[in-house]
């Protein structure tokens, strides 16, 4: 049995370990962390620690003994990528977060953010989708294996908490997007993707950008520093442990996504939709009335977080 700490003040001299601190959510928390004053930040690559080594990841929290923990990192990737390696994605996730979780419990750490996903809800769910919808439904086809760990991940923190009085939260963000995203047109999500397609035909004079799909199904996107920052804000209130959703509380249809990329880089072609390649999920909106409750709203919208996005990859393209 694990001796835990007693209850203390989230402060600047914690030390705070962001699993997953080089990834697009994690790289966004220790921005988030580093200014609002946090000071005492851990943060492991894959080659100094591989979350898929239990020994390894047990010795680093026993050495290491954090105060906190947010847990972001995973294996992630959009519906090619999914499709491809469905193994990959349960294995490999289930293995992270199941490692982390319970050395964080035999550590002695109380508090623990779980990040999950979206996708974790039911393909076909009412809309915008409340976190008591878990568990009610099929899955998407697509993503279900990614999807099954994730809920996996959600279980093991509530029943921690159940067992052992531990006070971990599991938060279930949108999709996100923002700097460090992955642009590998192989294995990016919809956003990023259509992003590199469009500048590359734009750049090449390309007058046509094929696209995955319809263009039918509609997404809510939300930015990665907005993220960080309702992580921190719930992270901050120690009591709170339910399950809740982060989001911007809009959607929008890819079709209408890829014209208001193709505005922002002012590319002037026309965009073909491959309707042979599946849509996923026709609508994901989920229900932030629980986080607007605690007090937190997203600050940036989507036009000016593409802005910002693209701004980024072009200073950074040549070394992704």
């Amino acid at each position: 049995m694990a001796v835990h700490k007693n209850k203390q003040i989230f402060s600047s001299k914690s030390k705070i370990y962001v699993a997953g601190h080089k990834g697009l959510v994690g790289s966004a928390i220790v921005r988030r962390l580093r200014e609002s004053g946090y000071e005492n930040i851990l943060g492991r690559t894959h080659a100094q620690l591989d979350l898929c080594n239990q020994k390894a990841v047990s010795e680093f929290f026993q050495k290491e003994k954090p105060d906190y923990v947010f847990q972001a990192a995973a294996k992630v990737g959009g519906i090619h990528a999914n499709n491809t390696c469905p193994a990959d994605f349960i294995y490999q996730n289930i293995l992270i977060q199941t490692n982390i979780i319970d050395a964080a419990y035999r550590a002695g750490v109380e508090r623990l953010l779980f990040l999950g996903s979206s996708c974790v809800y039911p393909r076909l769910c009412t809309q915008p989708i409340k976190e008591e919808y878990l568990l009610t439904g099929p899955l998407e086809k697509t993503n279900e294996p990614y999807a099954v760990a994730k809920i996996a991940g959600i279980k093991m923190c509530e029943s921690y908490n159940r067992q052992y009085g531990t006070r971990y939260v599991s938060v279930m963000p949108t999709n996100l997007y923002g700097p460090n995203d992955n642009f590998d047109l192989e294995t990016a999500h919809v956003l990023p993707a259509l992003l590199r397609k469009i500048h590359e035909a734009d750049e090449s004079g390309n007058a046509q950008v094929q696209i995955w799909g319809s263009g039918k199904p509609r997404r809510e996107f939300l930015y990665v520093d907005d993220l960080a920052s309702a992580c921190i804000y719930i992270m901050e209130r120690e009591d709170f442990t339910d399950l809740i959703n982060i989001g911007y509380g809009e959607d929008i249809s890819i079709s209408e996504l890829a014209g208001l990329i193709k505005e922002i880089i002012g590319y002037k072609g026309e965009f073909i939709f491959d309707r042979t390649k599946p849509d996923g999920t026709p609508q994901k909106l989920l229900d932030i009335s629980k986080l607007k409750m605690l007090g937190w709203n997203a600050s940036i919208n989507l036009q000016n977080g593409i802005k910002e996005t693209y701004e980024w990859y072009l200073r950074n393209k040549q070394y992704l």
